[in-house]
């Protein structure tokens, strides 16, 4: 099997049989599993509202997981694209409720800029440089950055400079010329969808037909070849994670742009984390990227319909989410354990050869 077939088929193998385990635990619960499922993928897919929506919630997935995706290539785990979602979705903001003067179209380029600046600074400055040149692990530090963007959330709105005048915690709307146009009402698709394509169309050139991509590959692949080929290690980790940084922040402020059009406590939903396991189901490709985080959010929407028709609960998704990154990571896992033990059989025929032939003699 080439790797580029394996690639494909793998991450598509484990969600089938998480579906079809999730199958099994539905009907073991008294539910009709074709039923179930059905409404989940009506819910999804059938009509033009709930296929708008479910783009829709793909689109910050898209753009993050490849944020958190290109960081993996550069062999980095960045766990804060959480963080890096709310500092851009504040930049965002703050730009679309200032510079009122301003045409819709740059008006609009320029929040979307901010946010992709505000995410690179989260994301690069503190962790890559510490992880650079202090060996600060990049897990504990975008973990920790990411508390902190969320709490200083909470001060603008609450009380601080970005509340709304009234006594619900959120900030004004952004400009009406600022927001994003939506093209499948009533649903929120908006045209960040086609940033999102693009976003991948750029990753995809960038880490396979550039230097920049080959360096970050080659530094993910192993730092020490790296650093004798004399790649500089220590810019390219600041660069991976910078750039992690910039479609994470990017990922903040499409969705408020296109549909939130204010902040406030519940503006996320976690999309930086889910970012992580689109990652993890598209093995760190670009492309894999859209399709895994079209079916995560076809799981999310299409789990309310799920609840409503069959009575299941629509935490199940959760439980299908839970039992797609299992399999994907011991697809992972499998070939690292079948080369330990090939390594093993042959340590043992090699010890046992020089014992046989002394007996011989």
């Amino acid at each position: 099997m080439t790797r580029a077939l394996r690639s494909i088929l793998m991450p598509l193998a484990a969600a089938v049989i998480a579906m079809i385990i999730g199958a099994i635990i539905v009907s073991a619960l008294g539910y009709n599993p074709v039923q179930v499922y059905g409404s989940l993928i009506s819910g999804a897919f059938v009509g033009s509202f709930n296929l708008g929506n479910t783009l829709a919630g793909a689109i910050p997935l898209i753009l993050a997981g490849l944020g958190v995706a290109l960081a993996f290539r550069a062999g980095l785990f960045n766990i804060g694209a959480e963080g890096q979602y709310w500092m851009g979705a504040i930049a965002a903001t703050w730009c679309g409720i200032h510079f009122h003067t301003l045409p819709g179209w740059l008006h609009t380029l320029v929040c979307l800029v901010a946010a992709m600046l505000a995410g690179a600074l989260w994301g690069g400055v503190i962790p890559g440089l510490a992880k650079a040149y202090l060996g600060a692990h990049e897990v504990i530090t975008t973990m920790m950055l990411s508390y902190i963007s969320i709490l200083f959330v909470k001060y603008l709105i609450e009380g601080g400079p970005l509340q709304e005048t009234g006594s619900t915690p959120q900030s004004p709307a952004v400009d009406a010329a600022a927001q994003l146009r939506q093209i499948m009402p009533p649903s929120e698709l908006t045209t960040g969808i086609f940033i999102a394509l693009l976003a991948a169309v750029v990753v995809w050139w960038l880490l396979q037909h550039t230097t920049m991509g080959f360096q970050l590959r080659a530094v993910g692949f192993n730092q020490r070849a790296s650093r004798y080929a004399g790649i500089r290690v220590p810019l390219y980790t600041v660069l991976a994670l910078g750039l992690s940084g910039v479609l994470a922040g990017l990922a903040g402020a499409v969705q408020l742009l296109g549909v939130d059009t204010r902040l406030y406590d519940s503006f996320s939903a976690q999309y930086g984390y889910t970012a992580i396991v689109v990652a993890l189901l598209a093995r760190n490709h670009p492309f894999g990227v859209i399709l895994a985080a079209i079916f995560f959010s076809a799981l999310s929407n299409g789990g309310q319909n799920m609840q409503q028709v069959s009575g299941v609960p629509a935490s199940l998704t959760d439980v299908l989410t839970g039992l797609i990154v299992f399999f994907v990571a011991t697809e992972r896992l499998l070939p690292t354990i079948g080369a330990w033990f090939r390594r093993r059989r042959r340590g043992q025929h090699t010890i046992a050869t020089p014992a046989q032939g002394g007996a011989s003699e």
